[in-house]
This record gives structure tokens, sequence and C-alpha cells, in this order.
């Protein structure tokens, strides 16, 4: 009789040995299946993120260069009445156009900012209750001084490239956003507070009065109203204009209502990279092409706090595969060695016989093969289970890891726009017309599905453990003799 048959002979004469084996052999197999998928999920789910949670790269003056220069200029200066100023070097368009023609860059987004006058409308004043609206406090103002202007213009290449609108905390109620082809316009977009005040829809047109130069009068049209979030005027300071007071329009204009020398320029200007794991490349190629007045900076966080998270989860999810596999080959090499244990007189008798050493080892392992084969089927329906189970446990205690880490690091909310701009940033957010990456990107959730691939992986390492358990258990075969067992 071949060891083969013997081995079906066996499996189903000893069913309860068989199927405590099953059992067994699926629940190692089970747990090393949930491990693979949630590894490969993982990889999924980080290869995903790239193009979901994305980075930017922002161009803008070089404040360090400029600090210096500053500084030098300060001690070589024999005045004591005239002290330098922090001068900002405004970004050429040509120098960020050049950046834009990198292989990884999606697009860009232009912001410059300013301040203009109301002239044929009112702002909105906020109060704050430190004084009475109708007194000089800041309480109740409805605006700053003429100098400073009270209505403020973010200057954008468009609206859908800003911060504000692509993580819906500013939504367009009426109208169309700025775009790119608004370029040289007046066209503007307007808060939806400000234009309830003053009876304004799409269509009509505003007269503002700018505040340096020849402080001359400017007629814009209004294509768009948008509504800011609930929590926008929280921020913003006592000193500050009201954050309806806010006005979108495209960068040209900006320009032209801070002076003729800032054509062709920007604040800073903000690059959307498309794989975020070479921004960091993408910054080097860029420094290449600009001068030391500006600097490059980067902000892939969201991709990164991502990155780590899914990291963390793969690297547990190995350890799971590693451990599953070095404990079910000692569990399963413990059992093969008492099923051995117990059938010594069987092996003797097939010594005695003159059946090859090897065949019996064969029968073994054929014997287990047959179990790791159902075992196998059995864990191919559960693992995805107990793989979802695991998955959202690991994601859910990776995310408060993330969350916790980001709050105890003290990392500001965004870094403002340096440049040319005038400052009243709504809601001390990163800078108008910012693109900067939302820090409420969640992680990605893990997809969780069994492929023909996974379990031919899973089959492989069922093969591995049976091979082990069998080879530690099958040692004291070899040293077996048919005599000795059989007068035993």
């Amino acid at each position: 009789m071949n060891f083969f048959k013997r081995a079906w002979l066996n499996v189903w004469a000893k069913k309860g040995r068989s199927v405590l084996l099953i059992l067994v052999s699926s629940a190692i197999l089970m747990f090393v299946l949930a491990g693979l998928l949630i590894r490969s999920a993982a990889v999924k789910a980080t290869e995903t993120a790239k193009t979901d949670a994305g980075a930017t790269m922002t161009l803008s003056a070089n404040r360090q260069a400029a600090f210096k220069k500053m500084q030098s200029s300060s001690s070589s200066s024999s005045s004591k009445s005239s002290r330098p100023k922090l001068t900002l070097t405004p970004v050429k368009l040509s120098d960020a156009k050049r950046i834009a023609k990198l292989s990884n860059i999606k697009s860009y987004n232009v912001t410059s900012s300013t301040t203009a006058n109301a002239k044929s409308y009112e702002t909105v004043s906020t109060s704050t209750g430190m004084s009475d609206s109708s007194g000089g406090g800041p309480g109740g103002m409805k605006s700053t001084s003429s100098s400073s202007g009270d209505t403020q213009i973010n200057g954008v290449t468009a609206t859908a490239l800003t911060t504000d609108f692509t993580d819906n905390q500013s939504k367009i109620t009426k109208g169309r956003g700025i775009k790119a082809s608004d370029q040289g316009t007046n066209n503007v977009v307007i808060e939806k507070d400000l234009a309830s005040q003053n009876n304004l829809t799409v269509g009509d047109t505003m007269t503002i009065k700018e505040t340096t130069g020849s402080k001359s009068t400017r007629k814009v049209k209004v294509v768009g109203i948008y509504k800011a979030s609930s929590t926008s005027s929280v921020s913003a300071g006592p000193m500050s204009t009201d954050p309806a007071n806010t006005i979108y329009a495209s960068y040209t204009l900006a320009n032209t209502i801070k002076g003729s020398k800032y054509t062709g320029t920007a604040d800073s200007v903000t690059f959307n990279v498309t794989n975020p794991a070479k921004a960091s490349a993408t910054k080097k190629a860029g420094n290449k092409l600009i001068s030391s007045k500006y600097a490059l900076s980067t902000d892939d966080a969201s991709y990164q706090a991502i990155k780590a998270s899914m990291d963390s989860v793969e690297g547990f999810a190995n350890k799971i595969v590693w451990l599953v596999a070095i404990a079910g080959t000692i569990i399963l090499a413990l059992i093969v060695i008492l099923m051995i244990r117990e059938r010594r007189f069987e092996i003797g008798v097939l010594l005695s016989l003159g059946e090859a050493r090897w065949k019996i080892v064969a029968q073994f392992f054929t014997e287990m093969l047959m179990v790791i084969v159902v075992a196998l089927a059995i864990a191919g329906v559960g693992g995805q289970f107990v793989g979802n189970q695991l998955g959202s446990q690991l994601v859910s205690q990776s995310t408060t890891t993330q969350t916790t880490s980001s709050r105890t690091s003290g990392q500001p909310g965004g870094s403002g726009q340096p440049g040319g701009g005038s400052g009243g940033m709504r809601g001390g957010a990163g800078g108008p017309g910012s693109t900067t990456n939302s820090t409420k990107t969640k992680n990605p959730d893990l997809e969780i599905t069994v492929s023909a691939v996974d379990l031919a992986e899973l089959g492989g390492f069922g093969l591995a453990i049976t091979f082990l358990s069998i080879m530690i258990a099958s040692g004291g075969i070899l040293r077996l003799e048919p005599k000795k067992v059989l007068i035993s």
C-alpha cells in the first residue's frame, strides 16, 4: 500500500483527531491571513493617501535673508534716527512658472492680498463687547483707519484651489467662484453677510477706494457670493475687520490696487504636488530655479500623518504574521509529536516490513496536507472577518495616537503667507488663498478583501508551517529501530 492511500485511510479513521487538527490549523491560518490582509490593505491605503492627502509647496519671500540684510543695514547705518525696515521681495510670477513646469507639479495658485476702503457699500461691523458700538473702541468699530482699509481683498488664481473652499470652510452659495479666466478683470466674490447687509446679488457692482497712491476709486462686479464658516468670526481679533468683509478676486486685481510695481508679482505661490512622497525631491529641484531672495517650503503633514499611521498598522500586521506563524509551527509540532508517539507501533511495523523512512515521513506530511487544505478553505472564509475587526481596531488606535501626538506637539494651525499682504487674514488661518493641507484629513479605511494572491500566499505559509512541524516532530523516526519498537 502506498503512503498516499495510508494517509487518507488514517485521516478518515481518526475523525476526532483530524477535526482537532483542522480546527487548530484553521485558527492559525486565519490569523496569518488576517495579518497578510491588513498588511496588504495598509500598503494600498498608503498609495491612495498619495493622491487623497496631497502635499503643497509654497514659494514666498525669504524672511531669513531679508532679516539678515536688515541687520547688516542697521549695523552700517550711522544715523540712529532712521531704523531700517524688513523688506520682503515679492515673488516673480516668471520664477513661479518655471517651477510649475516640474514633472511633479499638478497645479498652482497665486495669492496676493491687500486692503481697500468701502465706497458704495457698508462693511459689516463686529461687536466684541469691549466697548460701546457707538464709541471709538475696538468693539463695534465699522472699520480700521483709512490707511489700512476696512475691506480685505484676497487675490487668488482660483477660489477652488484655496484651503477655505477645498475644506468646505467656505462655500459658494450663489453664482460662481473666481477662476483663472478672471485674470485682468474686476470680478469679485463677496461674503453672504456683506451681500445681505447691502442688498447685493450676483451681477451687481460695488465701488471700492484704494488705500495707497492716488487713492482712486474702482468699480468691481460681483460674480459670486460665498458663505464663510460660523467659526471664522470668532477668531477675528478685536482690532481686525470682520471676516465678512473679505472679498475674493483675481490676483491681478489685487496687484493693480496695490500699485503698478506689483505687476507680475505675488505675495506667494502655492504648488500642488502630484506625489507627496517626492515632495522633498521636488523642493530641491525648485530651489535650483530661484534666487536666495525666495524660499520654498513644503507642507505634506496630512500625507506624513497617514503614512506614519499606515506604517504602524503594516508593522503590526507583519508582527502578527510572524508571531502566529512561529507559534503555529510550535503548536502543530507539539501536536504531531504526540500523534507520532501514539503511533510508534505502527511505525515499527512499517519499518519491519521494509518501508523506507522517508515514505513514513511523507505519509505524515500528506496527512497534514489534507488537513491544511480544509483549514485553508475555512481560513479563507473567516480571515476577512477577523482582518476587518483587527484592521478597524488598529486604525482607530493609530488615529488616536496621531491625534494625541499632534495636540501635544504644539504646532500652529497654519503659517501665514509672507509677502506684501496687509495681514487681515480670515480667522487667523493660513493666509489668503492659502492651499495648505488641512490637518483634518482622516486616515483611510482599510479595504480588506481576500484575493487569489492572498490565498496563494497563505497556502505557502501553511505548507511552510506544516513542513517545519513535521520535520521537527519526525526527527526521532530516523533513529527508531523496528525490533526495539516491536519489543517495547
